[in-house]
């Protein structure tokens, strides 16, 4: 069987043939460091940890890419409200995503690149765009000539002279056609800036990702990933840029993952119904959240709502306790050899059938369902009168082989005594602090692990809870 990946440029499901045999060289555009990330930024965040993590359970060597825009408007804007500068800024929601994602089960890239630290490759990047004829100097700022490049909107599908209607020259901008876009821009005062040919200056948004990805990875890639709302102008920009500068294709196969709405409204800051990750887990564990995101395909829409996170919820658990009652009749079993057969070929057959769904273009939402009818097959199994070690081993090999796939635990693993002390005195110090929400958060973590806490005036008890 082969992986087949749905892609962006050609509108079509193809037969994924990497450069290199056995390794697949993987870019996804991460996040503008300026805020707490939302859903929407936590969607794409969990589709392509699957894709890579999918790619290395078939036996790929993923060089996974996926970087930081850390400098832009939004950026310095938010250094004035908070009263500091852009790096500070930066790092401050950069440990914020990361511990959000890696609380969603997202491992983290090969190389998280941030734009601050590739400035000089940005620069190099503009020179050749210059000296190829695709890009002109403007009183400081730099522009690229997007007519010169004749596969321009090859990706969005979109032609010239659709892009044209509605292009405006702003106030400021001296550019030699209204559809041009800036690789450079002028400092203004006060701003972040770096040292180049044309001036103090910064990056364009699009130029970051070219010249990261082709440092890292290389001129040609075989995935570039990001959300839906990227295509157009972002990765339409990042296309004109590479191959004008290479001369090569810049990436064999575009992902893209759908939009997710809010209660059935698109979500959007304008509208204030955006939902940030911090504030989801707070209440909700957080592999719920990645098996809701899981549970549609990635590229559909998905419609958030408390609701359909609690039967996201309710669903996890139903093969969680699946599990948990192999795991306990494991303990009692004897190994019988009759009947083993049937079972095993069941059970290899499922996970046959899971491979398959995820090979068609990364099928979670399908190979979720083969996770429960491998669930409800070991609850038949369970209902028998006599039980094999050896057939209840191996729903459980494969419960967590493929679980794990998908980035999600199936086995509650019991905390050391030591590390419920340390939990217990991060939530006293959160109360110290005056920070209910985390405390509540400790107290909540640790319910789902069984375990009771009780405070005194003497301070906090705790006690393991009677498992069922």
């Amino acid at each position: 069987m082969t992986i087949k990946i749905y892609n962006t440029l050609t509108r079509q499901k193809e037969t994924f043939i990497p450069l290199e045999e056995g390794k697949v060289k993987m870019y996804a555009c991460g996040p503008t460091v300026y805020n707490y990330i939302h859903i929407g930024n936590a969607r794409p965040a969990i589709v392509f940890d699957t894709v890579r993590r999918y790619f290395e359970y078939r036996g790929y060597d993923v060089n996974y890419v996926s970087n930081f825009t850390d400098v832009d408007d939004k950026l310095i804007h938010a250094a004035e409200e908070l009263g500091t500068n852009v790096p500070a800024v930066a790092e401050r929601f950069i440990k914020a995503f990361f511990d959000d994602v890696g609380a969603l089960g997202c491992r983290r890239a090969n190389t998280h690149p941030r734009v601050t630290e590739n400035i000089d490759e940005i620069i190099e990047f503009i020179k050749t765009l210059i000296e190829n004829g695709f890009a002109y100097e403007s009183s400081g700022d730099v522009y690229y000539r997007t007519r010169k490049f004749s596969d321009y909107g090859k990706l969005s599908q979109q032609s010239i002279d659709e892009l044209k209607v509605g292009a405006r020259i702003q106030v400021g901008e001296k550019k030699e056609d209204a559809l041009d876009f800036a690789l450079w821009k002028a400092a203004k005062e006060g701003e972040i800036s770096w040292n180049s040919p044309w001036g103090e200056g910064r990056p364009g948004w699009h130029i970051e990702c070219s010249a990261m990805a082709q440092k890292y990875l290389g001129n040609t890639i075989d995935i570039h990933a990001g959300g839906q709302d990227l295509t157009f102008p972002h990765h339409e920009n990042e296309i004109a840029q590479t191959e004008a500068a290479t001369g090569k294709p810049f990436a064999r196969y575009w992902m893209h993952n759908g939009y997710i709405n809010i209660d059935n409204e698109k979500m959007s800051k304008s509208l204030g119904n955006f939902v940030l990750v911090k504030d989801i887990i707070k209440h909700h564990d957080p592999q719920v959240l990645r098996f809701f995101m899981l549970a549609v395909h990635y590229r559909n829409p998905i419609n958030y709502t408390e609701e359909l996170l609690g039967n996201a919820a309710a669903g996890l658990e139903r093969m969680k306790t699946s599990f948990q009652n192999l795991k306990h009749r494991f303990e009692s079993s004897a190994n019988l050899t009759e009947n083993n057969d049937e079972w095993l070929q069941k059970i290899a057959e499922l996970k046959e059938e899971f491979v398959k769904k995820m090979d068609d273009d990364f099928n979670t939402a399908d190979g979720i369902s083969v996770l429960f009818e491998l669930s409800k097959q070991a609850n038949y199994y369970l209902m028998e009168k006599n039980t094999s070690t050896e057939v209840i081993e191996a729903f459980m090999s494969a419960m967590k082989e493929l679980f794990d796939v998908l980035g999600l635990e199936i086995e509650q693993v019991d905390l050391l005594d030591e590390e419920i002390d340390q939990l217990i005195e991060q939530r006293l110090q959160a109360r110290k602090n005056r920070d209910f929400a985390k405390a509540d958060q400790i107290r909540d973590h640790l319910k789902e692990l069984n375990i009771i806490l009780e405070d005194t005036p003497q301070g906090t008890r705790w006690k393991r809870g009677s498992k069922a």
